[in-house]
């Protein structure tokens, strides 16, 4: 691992460029989240900058918990991961089987959207019947729909859950109802909210949908009630059992920022939407993103082998931003961290760096992927020989 300090005209423009904050989005990795000092009710919570993918606060986020029907979350990100494989559409039609009418439609007792057994219901109906009903038969006919059985779809869930890096959370069905081993963690449910907002913004309006009518019969209203408070809350999921408690995954935007909320293990309703109230309106009074770097202005130059240059310029990809506290004194300092000298050929757009910030204000770092800003090709044998030597001999102190 490589690590060059910026030169020292950059760093004090780091210290300039918070001091006179831009906003923007966060390409950045999440870290430790700062202390606060702050405190909510909620057993379970964490606040998240989903642009700069940075925890502002976080309680028992890595406890597995149940998640009850935040994890329908999940459900819907295996059916938009096969809708954007082209394997299914909208207008893709799935049977309404005895198990799903039975386990989670009207005979249940549960949250449905009493699609009758036996008929056929659209896609574009099972979505908002999922978002704004929490229907657990729309659940189950997704999941039998997309893989045969619920059991064969919750396996799916779990194996997507770890390409994400989820690593704790499992599943044993679609839907969240009681069931051994239906687990996850309140940091790994804003993971797949963040999820869900950038790897499909085709689909994630359905989780903001104020209301939906079914079969000119049936009208549901949102069981998210921010979404309906218009305080910059866009989507995400509800979530209630006996062993769980309230619970609540919230998205939002002001500006350009965009924060994810997740709490659980409250008392009542109202508990969880005054306390994923008072986190999102905390997140967003407290950090603010800070212009270092506009699009396309190099960064540094990260070293290279085999090259016809030794050098490659790094940006990154859009403006580059990080997340502190509004309170900030702008006092950061910055790393660049590659493996390397860097192997040519090397293509534009590569991402080959991180450029890694601390504040002395914030315990959080901010961890920004960096690319190459230029094509950098091959030497012939000789350079690459002489290049060889240089790395030997000198450590490549060029």
């Amino acid at each position: 691992m490589y690590v060059s300090r910026l030169h020292r005209a950059v760093t004090l423009a780091l210290s300039l460029a918070v001091l006179t904050a831009g906003a923007g989005c966060v390409p950045a990795l999440a870290q430790k989240p700062p202390a606060s000092g702050f405190e909510t009710k909620a057993t379970y919570a964490v606040v998240m900058d989903a642009g700069a993918n940075l925890m502002l606060f976080e309680k028992d986020a890595d406890t597995l918990m149940v998640p009850a029907s935040m994890s329908k979350m999940m459900t819907l990100a295996v059916l938009f991961r096969e809708m954007k494989a082209g394997r299914f559409t909208l207008d893709s039609e799935f049977k309404v089987s005895e198990h799903a009418w039975r386990t989670g439609g009207a005979p249940s007792g549960t949250s449905a959207m009493f699609a009758p057994l036996n008929t056929m219901v659209k896609i574009s109906d099972l979505i908002p019947g999922v978002t704004v009903q929490s229907a657990n038969d729309g659940a189950i006919i997704i999941a039998e729909g997309v893989a045969g059985t619920e059991e064969a779809f919750a396996k799916e869930m779990t194996a997507y859950a770890r390409k994400i890096g989820m690593e704790q959370s499992t599943f044993v069905n679609a839907t969240g109802l009681p069931a051994e081993g239906q687990l996850m963690t309140a940091r790994e449910l804003a993971v797949l909210a963040r999820h869900l907002v950038y790897t499909y913004p085709e689909y994630y309006h359905f989780f903001g949908m104020k209301e939906f009518r079914y079969r000119d019969k049936f009208t549901f209203h949102n069981r998210n009630p921010l979404v309906l408070a218009d305080i910059g809350v866009d989507g995400l999921k509800t979530g209630f059992v006996k062993e769980s408690g309230y619970g609540l995954t919230i998205s939002g935007t002001r500006g350009n920022q965009r924060l994810i909320v997740v709490v659980n293990g409250l008392a009542t309703p109202k508990e969880r939407e005054a306390e994923a109230r008072r986190l999102l309106e905390w997140g967003f009074k407290s950090f603010k993103p800070f212009r270092l770097f506009d699009e396309g202005e190099k960064v540094s130059d990260a070293l290279v082998w085999g090259g016809t240059s030794h050098y490659v310029p790094l940006v990154g990809d859009g403006n580059i931003n990080i997340i502190l506290p509004v309170t900030t004194s702008g006092k950061v300092s910055a790393s660049i961290v590659y493996d390397g000298p860097i192997k040519a050929p090397i293509k534009k757009g590569d991402q080959v760096a991180i450029l890694r910030i601390t504040s002395d204000d914030s315990s959080a770092t901010n961890e920004i992927p960096l690319y190459a800003g230029d094509d950098i090709g091959q030497s012939n044998f000789a350079y690459r020989g002489l290049d060889s030597l240089l790395l030997l001999a000198f450590g490549w102190l060029l």
